[in-house]
């Protein structure tokens, strides 16, 4: 890993990144579709993709601190050797049973692969320089998640169009191209990504078994004493909560304005592939914000911002309006989130960095489960424009959690501190015996 140069590093952290949502892209619009084809009803559907949900909230935690303590590339390698697993279940999948074990199997692959990537792209750029900064590519990460996927649904379509070929249907084809290219990813994975661990074999994962579950009480006692952490991780419970506005009610919004369910599915279908074009664009925008504005208040006013194109969803009359605003929300979507976590990884610690991460991504699982049943209800009882109103304020009272973190960036660009100062909370103040008490700080923006 040292070998390596940042420029080299962020390289290397973009096409994994890539190849790893490019797959996701495919599946996406023909998952549902293929298990309805295999016979599947709708409430049979929802107890199928439940398994995965589970699955993901009860391996979150256990999974950050098992590749914080044995290593992100072998937790990632296990990770993406079971999603090709999942996928050979999910093509041959013809009865309810088979299908809860495929996605229970994406389930154990999205826990293990929550975080580590990410964590490496962030350490390994601190190991090769550690006043470089990383923020420019978890926001160009943005941009490339968002050109993987809206490719990859195009060329699920164009498969879709194309078949059926012999035995194969046409909604298996995508997944049967996911197949090979998660294995192209798998390759690359083992071939590009370097990581320096200073213990191996059957001791190390001895070791990380018994650590790992001290990895995720530090990342717990993290959030006890420092403020900044805490209240950044508290955005999630509100993003998760807002994000049911644009990622459900939607639907029925546009069906509602359109007047037809089956105009407004034939809608959403390209709309939904230049939705993540336009979170690759906002998603590109994070260098210029963080030049003008800073993290901390670019992330704020993007909670806002977000607030605002959601009260557009709900209030525009025509599907027009209506799929602007939902583009525009999507953009903004893109440009928060690489601001978010870079926000989030200058108050961890190396060791802990995946832990944090998985906590902070767990918060959004039980916010938007809530969020589910809170702002559907309302919708049924009310109107699908004041559930989706009140979905917005949810977003937008977010914003003032960023303060803290405000604060510690003024502090930190406020006359000769140690990189750490603006911080406080350090491994020194928790007693941590990791061995990384100050190098796993990162330099300020």
């Amino acid at each position: 890993m040292s070998a390596l140069t940042v420029r080299q590093i962020r390289r290397r952290y973009l096409v994994l990144y890539g190849l790893r949502w490019l797959p996701a892209g495919l599946l996406i619009p023909v998952m549902i579709l293929l298990m309805q084809e295999r016979g599947l009803s709708l409430s049979q559907i929802g107890l199928v993709v439940t398994a995965q949900g589970l699955i993901v909230l009860a391996l979150e935690l256990p999974t950050g601190g098992f590749a914080d303590a044995l290593g992100r590339k072998p937790v990632l390698v296990v990770a993406w050797v079971t999603c090709v697993i999942s996928l050979v279940v999910f093509v041959v999948a013809d009865s309810f049973w088979l299908f809860v074990l495929s996605w229970a199997l994406q389930g154990v692959y999205r826990a293990l692969d929550s975080g580590p990537l990410e964590s490496w792209y962030v350490d390994a750029t601190l190991a090769a320089d550690p006043e470089a900064e990383y923020e420019p590519g978890l926001g160009h990460a943005g941009t490339v998640i968002g050109v993987a996927i809206g490719a990859g649904a195009l060329l699920s379509g164009g498969l879709v169009a194309l078949g059926p070929i012999g035995p194969v249907s046409a909604l298996t084809l995508p997944v049967l191209a996911a197949i090979a290219l998660q294995t192209v990813a798998l390759v690359a994975l083992l071939i590009l990504l370097v990581e320096t661990r200073s213990a191996k074999g059957a001791g190390a994962l001895r070791a990380s078994i018994t650590e790992a579950p001290r990895m995720v009480g530090q990342a717990f006692g993290l959030l006890r004493r420092s403020r900044v952490l805490l209240a950044l991780v508290a955005v999630e419970l509100f993003w998760g909560f807002g994000m049911v506005t644009f990622e459900s009610l939607l639907p029925v919004r546009l069906a509602e304005v359109v007047g037809d369910a089956d105009r407004a599915a034939a809608l959403l279908g390209p709309a939904t592939s230049v939705a993540w074009l336009a979170n690759a664009a906002g998603a590109a925008l994070t260098p210029l914000m963080l030049r003008r504005l800073g993290a901390a208040p670019s992330a704020a006013l993007l909670r806002v911002l977000q607030g605002v194109t959601v009260v557009g969803m709900g209030l525009f009359a025509g599907p027009v309006g209506v799929l602007i605003a939902f583009l525009a929300c999507y953009a903004v979507h893109g440009a928060s989130n690489p601001l978010h976590m870079g926000l989030l990884h200058r108050q961890v610690d190396g060791p802990y960095r995946t832990s944090v991460i998985s906590l902070n991504s767990m918060m959004a699982q039980p916010a938007g489960a809530l969020g589910a049943v809170v702002l559907t209800a309302l919708a049924d009882r009310t109107s699908i424009s004041l559930a989706m109103f009140v979905g917005a304020v949810v977003l937008a009272v977010a914003a003032p959690l960023y303060l803290p973190a405000w604060r510690a960036e003024r502090r930190r660009r406020s006359g000769p501190v140690r990189p750490d100062a603006a911080d406080p909370v350090r491994p020194a103040d928790m007693a941590l015996t990791s061995g990384n008490a100050d190098g796993g700080r990162e330099a300020s923006t």
